[in-house]
């Protein structure tokens, strides 16, 4: 079973946000092992003597709901009006749940089954293409590990490792080129005809025309260790031009497909979603949707947040003047944040001669106050994507930039190769420049300088979020001052709605 955001909310801070969260914490340990299924959510629950508010475990609870039903009118002047409202009383909002679904007997159910099918087409379509540039990818990527390899040999024909070299790429050129002669290669002689069985050790040995005569061999050897000899030469001289130049193409090629992969990779993104997005969610046991009915339902969940700005509260009286240098105490971010509910149960009706629908029904709307720091926001969303509403979204990211990321490296190494050999050569041209450094400016300290600490490259690890424990002064003033924020904005919201409206309010 899903759990919902309260239930997420309270998995947090269960000692405010859960019923007998004190019981909870006791028996699990910590609040990564507490199951969110089994929060019984709250809002904030407070207390107000002589005047001054606190936040206490039982109390009165910021929470507040209307129904509101009318099957003529809509959802969505109802939705729009409490949004722009949060808004305007400088809440940051983001909507955290989007579901809905339909009786399966309904018109709506057929239609959006439709769009979400052309959806999955599309985007399976983009993504078996995304599969063949991928293996393409891939395959690239292995010859330019063999060209890599070849090459090497090439390059210590320079060094001190020339002899060995030399040999590897006289094994080469018998395995690759001269095996074609089929029966009349070097590796056939000398293994099926007598008289040729120094061949291969000949081969190996002789480095040059001139030094075939005095090899001692039988001149039918030589005759034919002349003519090996001198193909060879000729394939060595030939072939390392040719294998630098292939390289270079490959690479170019490279990074064609890789720009490929990623156009793909943003063409599919969004049919993948719009798919995502067109699923229905199982409702279960809902009463609600009959199946030969018309009848749909949403859930829509919307978070605002405040930040509460220390310096400024302890400059108008609501914080104790200590606050003023808050910088020096090191406190957190708080947040009064109020989470907005929407239940909506609905009849959708077809515009005619249009492709949408509208909803007329009865909406369930709640209002609830919560004070949240920054590392309880930072843990509320890694909750929500280690929750079933992040696993979609991560299918995605793993069939579209995921499948790239694993080859990134790879791909560096070999599309960053000349930028690196460009700079080793300025490094090389600059060092060869001539010194007109003062040899007794050093023994003043002329050339020192502040010293430069190493540039340290961190990896980054998905670690889980830690929630720093409170001090006194976050605890006591801070969070009561957001709570009594936060309780006051869940009011003014839910208020302002049912005054907008008409509707009786109370105090």
């Amino acid at each position: 079973m899903t759990a919902t955001i309260t239930q997420l909310i309270g998995k947090i801070n269960p000692k405010l946000y859960a019923d007998e969260g004190t019981k909870l914490l006791k028996k699990y340990g910590s609040i990564d092992n507490i199951p969110a299924g089994e929060i019984k959510e709250k809002a904030i629950t407070y207390t107000i003597k002589n005047g001054t508010f606190k936040l206490i475990e039982e109390g009165i609870e910021a929470a507040h709901s209307f129904i509101y039903d009318s099957s003529s009118e809509t959802l969505e002047p109802v939705y729009f009006f409490i949004l722009d409202l949060m808004n305007d009383l400088g809440l940051e909002t983001e909507k955290l749940i989007d579901n809905f679904s339909s009786s399966p007997g309904s018109g709506h159910f057929a239609e959006l089954g439709q769009r979400a099918t052309i959806m999955q087409q599309q985007g399976t379509k983009i993504l078996a293409d995304v599969n063949n540039v991928l293996k393409s990818v891939l395959n690239i990527i292995y010859d330019l590990r063999e060209f890599k390899i070849r090459l090497q040999h090439y390059n210590d024909l320079k060094t001190d490792k020339k002899e060995a070299a030399f040999l590897a790429l006289k094994q080469i050129w018998m395995d690759k080129v001269d095996i074609n002669k089929g029966n009349s290669s070097i590796k056939a002689m000398a293994l099926g005809q007598t008289g040729f069985q120094t061949l291969i050790d000949a081969f190996l040995f002789v480095k040059d025309i001139n030094d075939v005569d005095k090899a001692d061999l039988n001149d039918r050897v030589k005759r034919i260790l002349r003519a090996r000899i001198l193909e060879f030469n000729v394939w060595l001289e030939e072939s390392g031009k040719e294998l630098e130049k292939r390289y270079e193409i490959e690479k170019t090629y490279l990074k064609t497909q890789v720009n490929s992969l990623k156009l793909y990779s943003r063409w599919a993104r969004p049919y993948l979603k719009a798919a995502q997005d067109l699923e229905m969610k199982e409702m279960g046991r809902e009463p609600a949707l009959v199946k030969a009915f018309n009848t749909i339902i949403l859930e829509l969940t919307l978070l605002g947040k405040k930040k509460i700005d220390v310096k400024e509260e302890a400059l108008s009286g609501n914080l104790p003047k200590e606050f003023e240098k808050f910088e020096k105490l090191k406190v957190k971010d708080y947040y009064s944040c109020v989470l907005v509910n929407f239940k909506f149960r609905g009849i959708p009706q077809k515009i005619s001669q249009q492709a949408h629908y509208v909803f007329g029904g009865r909406a369930e709307i709640s209002f609830k106050a919560y004070v949240l720091n920054e590392d309880e926001i930072k843990k509320l969303n890694e909750e929500l994507d280690a929750s079933d509403i992040g696993d979609v979204l991560r299918l995605i990211e793993g069939a579209t930039s995921e499948s790239l990321d694993q080859l990134q490296e790879e791909i560096n190494f070999f599309l960053e190769e000349k930028d690196k050999k460009e700079v080793q050569e300025k490094q090389k041209d600059t060092s060869k420049q001539k010194d007109t450094s003062n040899p007794f400016k050093a023994l003043i300290g002329g050339y020192e300088g502040k010293p430069t600490k190493p540039k340290v490259s961190v990896s980054p690890i998905s670690e889980k979020v830690i929630i720093r424990p409170e001090t006194f002064a976050e605890k006591e003033y801070i969070r009561a001052l957001a709570g009594e924020t936060a309780k006051n904005l869940a009011f003014d919201l839910f208020d302002f709605y049912k005054k907008a409206h008409g509707m009786p309010s109370y105090t």
